[in-house]
């Protein structure tokens, strides 16, 4: 019998629509890719070109096999830790777009001593992958301090900065005169002496010709690590508490400027690292041109993760892998290369712009909360 003066409260869907109002938004960022997937074959068949051998090529020239796996895998480590740097940042109120910068100042870290130092690998690894940290946190913490103490925007700051770490790589090996950390025997002079055989990744072997270097072991004990301190330490919740809400956590006593210097030495560590894993798994030396255009695309591996760290692995595989088969789609499909980057460019407008892709699949709309936080406001 209904109680007078109550309004009666609405059904609730039942069956597959309680199940869709319930977890689509989870799946938003899947519906996003495969959105622009779509809208990229329709742009390929617009061309002129094959889309469904297009997407052939794509699958086999990243997953078709045991050495197009690796080459995955391995292309996508510097996404996922980088992606890590970004995501951080992000989850403490603060845009670093300097994991560029980051990156090359943890890889010259690391060559300075992979080539300086003789040790044996046990020691030898260990000391890399630790100056690719601080190398990296060291670059960050110029952003972070200026932030903290004079309200400098970390956007400006860590964009120059990049620039700034770009040329001063480019001087260091190219210089001459002194020589300073240019290879003598390069007479090209773009590319510092290679590292030592002892502080080289040891390699996993997928088959008698197949093999990865361990730094994807780094970058999931990475994944997990980042997920726990957020959410399982009390500095990972003073973090997000200083991202989220600054006055309440200075109501709370938590030294705002303190968690925004932190935290960006966390996240310049984490891509330092990435640096540092490409150095001693990968290319054995820093060149002018080592690995261009990672820290910017991490940005969009963190965003299409919104932020999460376990889901941070995914995005950045998926990254990697349009990116090692795009050479063979475009063989497949006699298309240009540059079809990658606007399938790239759709997923991170359908990430952004999410409301469409929610309008589409008849997803609810966004409830209070459920956004990414990347930055407080400028000089906030």
């Amino acid at each position: 019998m209904a109680v007078e003066g109550r309004t009666p409260e609405p059904a609730q869907p039942a069956g597959f629509r309680a199940f869709w109002a319930r977890y689509s938004p989870l799946f938003v960022p899947i519906l996003a890719v495969i959105t622009a997937l779509i809208v990229g074959a329709v742009i390929i068949g617009i061309t002129g070109g094959d889309w469904l051998a297009a997407y052939i090529g794509l699958w086999q020239g990243a997953f078709g096999s045991p050495r197009a796996l690796a080459n995955t895998v391995i292309r996508s480590t510097p996404y996922i830790i980088c992606g890590l740097a970004v995501a951080l940042a992000f989850k403490s109120g603060l845009f670093n777009i300097g994991a560029e910068g980051q990156l090359y100042a943890g890889a010259m870290c690391a060559v300075v001593i992979g080539t300086t130092l003789k040790l044996p690998p046990i020691l030898h690894i260990p000391m890399g992958i630790v100056a690719g940290a601080v190398g990296g946190a060291a670059w960050a913490a110029i952003a972070g301090i200026l932030k903290a103490r004079t309200g400098a925007h970390e956007v400006i700051n860590t964009i120059m900065l990049n620039y700034i770490a770009l040329r001063l790589t480019d001087w260091l090996i190219r210089s001459r005169q002194p020589l300073l950390l240019g290879d003598p025997l390069d007479t090209s002079s773009s590319r510092t002496p290679f590292i030592a055989e002892s502080m080289r990744l040891p390699n996993i072997r997928l088959g008698e010709t197949t093999a990865l270097h361990a730094g994807i072991l780094m970058a999931i004990i990475l994944v997990f690590l980042v997920a726990w301190f957020l959410n399982r330490t009390t500095i990972g919740f003073e973090l997000r508490t200083s991202g989220t809400n600054p006055n309440a956590a200075k109501y709370a006593g938590i030294s705002v400027p303190k968690t925004i210097v932190l935290a960006m030495v966390l996240s310049g560590s984490l891509a330092g690292l990435a640096g540092a894993g490409e150095v001693m798994g990968v290319r054995y030396a820093v060149s002018t041109d080592f690995i261009s255009g990672v820290g910017f695309d991490a940005i969009a591996v963190a965003l299409l993760a919104r932020s999460n760290p376990i889901g941070i692995l995914f995005s950045g595989l998926l990254w990697g892998a349009l990116l090692t088969g795009a050479r063979l789609m475009q063989v497949r499909a006699g298309i240009s290369i540059d079809v990658i980057r606007i399938i790239q460019a759709l997923i991170i407008m359908f990430i952004a712009a999410d409301q469409i892709v929610r309008w589409m699949y008849r997803i609810p709309q966004r409830k209070p909360g459920e956004e990414v936080l990347i930055s407080k406001g400028w000089g906030g």
